[in-house]
């Protein structure tokens, strides 16, 4: 199964709460902290949602 690498490049001071709430909800806490996530539709969403806060690979 394909995943996701995801790494958090811009700061979540200032953002807005929901964008907050989502990133922690990928494992992102600190700039450039990185996770791996399956590549399934929601986590798709979530990087659709917060993609100008992140990087994204695929592995």
């Amino acid at each position: 199964m394909a995943n996701l690498k995801i790494k958090l490049v811009k700061s979540l001071n200032g953002r807005h709460d929901k964008h907050i709430a989502t990133a922690k909800s990928l494992g992102l806490r600190k700039i450039g902290s990185e996770t791996v996530q399956p590549d399934n539709p929601q986590t798709r969403g979530k990087v659709a949602q917060i993609g100008y806060l992140i990087e994204v690979t695929e592995e």
